[in-house]
């Protein structure tokens, strides 16, 4: 391991920053993170993000072995290095590339974190093969990385794919991006615990869920629950589905992929949210895609789709090119 080259995956979330180091065979062989919401400030994040990336070098004795950082993010542009203004994060405008420069010398580059994503499912994941295809992410947010024809979908300005923010419910609930009505705030980590305490309002049907206050409420725990057949907890991931399943059903419509990859922390849940997930997407898509496009859930392990994908944009075609050598002064903290 100490004579083996690496690339840094980063992968940025709402919640979360997750830092893989992977092989050049797209093995994430070391994982560290922290939480994302713990920096209210651009600085902070960066200092967390430096002793990250620190440490997970030194842990395993890699330091001079590193050929570049690969960073995933939401509402990144890779045309510029920028992450803009993300609807989970209040930071504003952050130049990620150019903050993390004078810290190393190896190159850095960012993509969106949806993009990152479907790299890693096309590379290591079950789209190997596939040229047509949509994965869609599902944490504290919504997005999509989108493959046409074997591409990346960027768009004009490099932010093709916030399938979260279209609005699924004029005057609905109100989002991070300031609008009214995004997928994101029913489809997501966030949304399903503002569905459960919504639903908890218009009943008086017994759960476990009334004893939580929202503050300490997680997907995860709603997951439990449901897998505990608690009624509540249930019923929103159905209502969570069904919505999913109209809007891969418009986003089939759109796109004409072979297959819509679903992933993210929201899909830990498992079949009780792609059972009415599929049965909505079912019951809404265009008849000539009927039996056509397939809906999936990521194979990768947990967290690793983004971190992977961000990790093959350094180098040519994999995660790092087994023939680069290493050199004495890369990945230098000065």
């Amino acid at each position: 391991m100490h004579n083996e080259t690496f690339t840094l995956g980063i992968d940025i979330g709402g919640t979360n920053t997750v830092l893989g180091l992977v092989s050049w065979n797209g093995t994430c062989v070391e994982k560290t993170r922290f939480f994302t919401q713990e920096c209210p400030s651009v600085e902070d994040f960066k200092m967390k993000l430096v002793a990250g990336i620190s440490q997970l070098s030194q842990k395993n004795g890699a330091a001079r072995n590193i050929s570049g950082i690969g960073i995933a993010a939401p509402a990144a542009r890779h045309i510029d290095g920028t992450i803009q203004s993300p609807a989970n994060l209040q930071w504003g405008t952050i130049d990620i590339v150019r903050l993390l420069k004078p810290y190393y010398n190896v190159p850095v580059v960012l993509t969106n974190d949806s993009n990152a994503a479907a790299l890693g499912e096309m590379k290591f994941g079950l789209a190997r093969g596939m040229k047509n295809f949509v994965v869609i992410t599902m944490g504290t947010g919504l997005g999509a990385g989108i493959v046409v024809d074997g591409r990346l979908l960027y768009g004009e300005n490099g932010v093709a794919g916030e399938l979260g923010h279209m609005t699924i419910e004029p005057g609905g609930r109100h989002c991070g991006c300031k609008r009214q009505g995004c997928v994101e705030t029913y489809v997501s980590a966030s949304g399903i615990r503002r569905t459960v305490f919504e639903l908890l309002a218009d009943s008086t049907e017994d759960s476990e869920l009334r004893k939580i206050s929202f503050n300490d409420l997680s997907a995860e725990t709603i997951y439990e629950l449901a897998r505990n057949e608690d009624p509540v907890a249930v019923q929103a991931f159905n209502f969570t589905g069904r919505i999913l399943g109209r809007v891969l059903s418009n986003t089939v419509a759109v796109f004409d992929p072979e297959a819509i990859i679903l992933s993210g922390g929201l899909m830990h849940a498992g079949r009780l949210l792609l059972e009415p997930t599929t049965k909505a997407y079912h019951e809404n898509v265009l008849k000539l895609h009927k039996k056509k496009a397939v809906i999936l859930q990521s194979q990768l392990k947990d967290g690793e789709a983004a971190i992977l994908g961000a990790s093959s944009l350094i180098g040519d075609g994999g995660a790092v090119s087994e023939n680069i050598p290493a050199s004495p002064t890369m990945f230098q903290e000065t």
